[in-house]
């Protein structure tokens, strides 16, 4: 199989998987996402899906989150893990959006990544998601994935983007990233993985992948 065919059987077999496609992170607006995002990091999208109500219950916009005190939100958020540091962005960045963009959450990758621990792969999330503008951000599902189907070499999540992009159709990038996430939790994950239920990785996989795998299953 040439490149170019492995990528198209990457995008059939992931638009039969799902044809509707699911947004992990539960959300209302902008500003929600890009909270939402923000603590997703070395979190799990469970675990932020259960927190983010309570957050903002008392918070969903800028004006209410700076009338909490970082010590406030970080109480809230503790659950999601890195807490200090996820508090003190929440707080900066929601000061920021009211200081300068009357609130709203800017439609830019470099007005986001100005922003208070915002990084390129949160920044990434909010302009695909948000303001359906392509971008290809590369979680760990995604990193994997790309490496075990020979399509990126896996040395860094940037030279799996940079792929990712060059190999696919821009105008498929916003649907193939949470295709390429929900395929890796559901049939390619990283433990308890079976690669007979991985039919991509199966027929278009590394071939010291699926040599490795079955090493392992023998020993």
């Amino acid at each position: 199989m040439t490149k170019q065919e492995k990528v198209n059987f990457v995008i059939e077999t992931l638009n039969k998987l799902y044809p509707e496609i699911p947004i992990p992170l539960d959300h209302k607006d902008p500003y929600t996402l890009l909270i939402a995002v923000l603590l997703s990091a070395q979190s799990t999208d469970v675990r932020v899906n259960q927190i983010t109500p309570i957050l903002f219950k008392k918070a969903d916009n800028p004006y209410d989150m700076v009338k909490l005190t970082i010590e406030e939100i970080r109480e809230i958020i503790k659950p999601v893990g890195l807490s200090p540091m996820k508090s003190k962005g929440i707080h900066g960045l929601s000061e920021i959006l009211i200081e300068k963009y009357d609130g709203k959450v800017p439609q830019s990758f470099e007005a986001l990544e100005a922003l208070p621990a915002v990084g390129h792969k949160t920044a990434s999330v909010v302009m695909s998601q948000a303001f359906d503008i392509p971008a290809f951000p590369v979680d760990t599902h995604i990193h994997r994935l790309m490496y075990r189907w020979g399509l990126s070499n896996g040395k860094n999540v940037v030279q799996t983007e940079k792929d990712a992009k060059r190999l696919f159709p821009k105008s498929l990038w916003n649907d193939l990233h949470l295709q390429i996430i929900w395929y890796g939790r559901e049939y390619s994950p990283a433990r308890g993985w079976n690669l007979d239920k991985d039919i991509i990785t199966k027929t278009i996989g590394r071939r010291s992948v699926i040599k490795y795998y079955y090493k392992i299953k023998k020993s």
